[in-house]
């Protein structure tokens, strides 16, 4: 396969377009956040990566909180209103439309029209360069009881969540395997 060399950039994906929520049920923000992930199991770990000239970038210093809510696909424009426009000129969660639910671990409010909101306590601040990255402990993971099946298993593909490729948005669809799948050997049929 014949490949192009490029020069070194930000080109990792498919990425997470994560609305990131901030402050208080009094004073909050969102802003979407791709530059996010997972750094630890245990203990969960996780970070998300914020121009420090961003308005959201002093809330989530001064609180040392955050949720990071899953976007689903018929949030997409919302999320991506909510990494246009800057929380100091307007109210994101108002113009948008969406609902501050209280955090159970920490006081930045969730996003209940979102499947999954997990709630954030920040470890370190790391300054990288264009963006600072926050570390934070995963306190709390609010999962839509929707999701759950009778069986108690969480089905994330029915949440509908979406990925950030190159600047166009996808929603998320067909399975392919499952962790592990390349190394189940056929059960053999005795005749």
């Amino acid at each position: 396969m014949a490949k192009r060399t490029l020069r070194g950039g930000a080109l990792v994906c498919p990425l997470p377009p994560t609305m990131v929520s901030c402050g208080d049920m009094e004073n909050s923000n969102i802003i979407t956040i791709g530059w996010t992930g997972i750094l630890n199991t245990i203990p969960p770990k996780t970070y998300i990566s914020v121009r420090p000239t961003r308005h959201s970038y002093e809330i989530i210093k001064e609180k040392g909180e955050f949720v990071i809510n899953l976007t689903p696909s018929k949030l997409v424009k919302e999320a991506d209103y909510c990494g246009i426009y800057t929380g100091k000129k307007v109210d994101k969660f108002a113009k948008c439309k969406l609902t501050k639910v209280k955090g159970t671990q920490v006081d930045a409010p969730m996003i209940d029209e979102c499947p999954v909101s997990i709630e954030c306590k920040v470890t370190d601040i790391i300054p990288l360069g264009s963006h600072d990255m926050f570390m934070a402990d995963i306190v709390a993971v609010n999962v839509d009881e929707a999701l759950f099946d009778k069986d108690d298993k969480m089905r994330l593909d029915k949440a509908n969540l979406v990925a950030y490729a190159h600047g166009e948005y996808f929603e998320l669809g067909k399975r392919i395997g499952k962790f592990g799948f390349s190394t189940n050997k056929k059960k053999k049929v005795r005749k």
